[in-house]
């Protein structure tokens, strides 16, 4: 039997009118941006030729372009929407989500059940269906990859530098060995059939599943590449990877053996990298490419009446922060991170930014979720409050702190760079001297994680429709250094978030992630910005294309117009 809750229920109709209700990412950059937009528009138009030389024979080619590359094409050792929006055209899980929901559909899974306790989870697999590389999807194969995840000693647990699977981590309550960890074994019964038994329960466990960190590589792909399958990913998606060029392209093309028949439509998707919105918009209209995301909000009234291109969004579920490093001093010291959350003007940055198509934040969690918690406090724009702290901690004169961020348009965020310069502007308002450092994504990413920055700009968007993605992933201890990048740690936030993980009646559920929600929003660790709408357009000759509210959806079904 396939369990469906009421909340969840109810979070796919808050998402389902959002969509009704929103329908009708040009910042400034660096010298070395400038430099790599200029190349990737060069590239750009190199790779349209191509596109054109195949339009020519027949192929179908659609090229989506996007702000920044990938980090890694391995699924599970990325936490980067760049990364898993190819990875979902090349690697499937034993779940999906619907198109424009998080409701549960099956994927490599045809059908599962679950037992009254919520312990065993029974899935029963598609028989046919064989990987890129020929080799046969199995049960085994679903076993190899979720033990890699999970043992770092794995003889595929392919670590850089000792990182580990961190979603796996994140979402299954840690690795192998560890107390708080849920699966407790994973048992094949058949070719066909596997069963999943976990220590106890855990409320969103089959929402994990539906997530694109989840998917099924090749186990014969795993034993050939070693350490580069980041680099040479094997599913049995509707896509099979062909080549990735960094900060440049990624081509993939159709899946002639693909488990569905019909599909896919496309007989090549290429992800070209155009750093400056400006620049992808162009190409979009010249015919270069066929789909652009992370539009700049400015430009969204002019495409939404220009001929030959379609406004889309996607749903309100993520939101953009400024972080704060709080091992750092003297972000270390909570009045310090009041005072910059009191000193920015989020209200400013949405106006100006987004052109209607945001809404400020006071929490790191969109408000349609489970447990949104309104009642906190916000910290609205106050420079005198925020002097006041900053004097409480012994800091009225201010100080000089670096600010980091990359460039890159991303859907909670399209312009980074003017963020950055508003946030300089007003922290300079209570004598804190601002620098602000530019990165490309890649190594940017790095920084965050290694806990290398002081204050820094990002977001976080929904995969799974769960609270605890947001809220665990960021704000749990047990994720420094890997999607924690405000080493922020409280023991009282991490047993309500470890309590909630664990508790199958969403009732109980909320009321523990709202309680989180309120030490949290003390502590200060980042200063929350903005919930967005993201706005992104498309060629009038893409058909079938449907945006996900994670941001990275199929495209097995798109189709271009002859």
């Amino acid at each position: 039997m396939k369990l469906k809750s009421s909340w969840l229920l109810m979070l796919l109709v808050s998402f389902v009118l959002f969509l009704a209700a929103c329908s009708g990412d040009g910042g400034q950059k660096s010298d070395e941006g400038a430099s790599d937009e200029t190349e990737s528009t060069e590239e750009s138009t190199e790779e349209s030729s191509e596109e054109a030389e195949e339009s020519a024979s027949g192929e179908k080619v659609l090229v989506f372009a996007r702000g920044g590359d990938s980090e890694s094409l391995d699924p599970g050792s990325t936490t980067d929407g760049e990364s898993s929006r190819v990875t979902k055209q090349i690697l499937e899980g034993l779940l999906e989500f619907d198109k424009e929901s998080f409701e549960l559909k099956p994927a490599l899974a045809k059908d599962w059940e679950v037992s009254d306790d919520g312990l065993t989870y029974t899935f029963y697999l598609e028989e046919g269906v064989t990987f890129h590389d020929g080799t046969p999807f199995n049960a085994e194969a679903v076993k190899i990859n979720f033990e890699r995840w999970a043992d770092p000693e794995h003889e595929y647990a392919f670590a850089d530098d000792g990182f580990v699977y961190s979603m796996y981590g994140t979402m299954f309550g840690g690795y192998k060995g560890d107390e708080g960890h849920v699966i407790e074994e994973i048992n094949v019964i058949n070719d066909y059939e596997i069963e999943f038994k976990l220590s106890q329960p855990l409320g969103f466990f089959l929402q994990n599943l539906g997530m694109s960190y989840f998917a099924i590589t090749s186990p014969a792909a795993l034993e050939e590449y070693g350490p580069d399958i980041s680099e040479h990913p094997v599913g049995t998606g509707p896509f099979k990877f062909v080549s990735w060029t960094k900060n440049d392209s990624i081509v993939l093309e159709k899946f002639e053996d693909y488990r569905v028949e019909g599909l896919p439509k496309l007989d090549k998707v290429i992800f070209q990298v155009i750093p400056d919105p400006s620049a992808r918009l162009i190409a979009l209209r010249s015919g270069e490419v066929d789909i652009m995301d992370d539009l700049n909000p400015d430009d969204a009234a002019v495409v939404e009446g220009e001929d030959g291109l379609t406004l889309l969004t996607r749903a309100e579920n993520n939101f953009g922060y400024v972080g704060m490093n709080t091992e750092k001093p003297p972000l270390d010291k909570k009045e310090v991170r009041q005072a910059i959350r009191y000193a920015i003007d989020k209200q400013a940055i949405a106006d100006a930014l987004y052109a209607g198509y945001a809404t400020t934040s006071k929490n790191p969690l969109p408000p349609v979720y489970l447990g949104y918690n309104d009642d906190v406090e916000d910290y609205e724009y106050n420079p005198e409050k925020a002097k006041e702290l900053l004097a409480e901690a012994g800091l009225a004169d201010g100080f000089d702190i670096e600010l980091v961020m990359s460039p890159t348009s991303r859907p909670y965020m399209p312009d980074p760079q003017t963020v950055a310069e508003i946030v300089q502007n007003n922290l300079a308002e209570i004598g804190v001297n601002v620098t602000i450092s530019s990165h490309e994504w890649a190594p940017y990413l790095e920084l965050t994680q290694n806990g290398e920055t002081e204050l820094f700009i990002l977001g976080w968007s929904g995969t799974n429709g769960d609270p605890d993605y947001f809220l665990s992933s960021l704000l749990h201890s047990s994720n420094k250094g890997s999607s924690n990048y405000t080493y922020y740690e409280n023991p009282e936030v991490d047993e309500l978030l470890d309590r909630a993980k664990r508790a199958v009646d969403q009732d109980e559920r909320a009321d523990l992630y709202s309680q989180a929600q309120e030490i949290i929003n003390d502590d200060s660790p980042m200063a929350t910005l903005v919930h967005s709408t993201p706005v992104l357009a498309i060629s009038d000759n893409v058909i079938n294309y449907v945006p996900h509210p994670s941001t990275s959806e199929s495209l097995a079904e798109v189709d271009l117009a002859n």
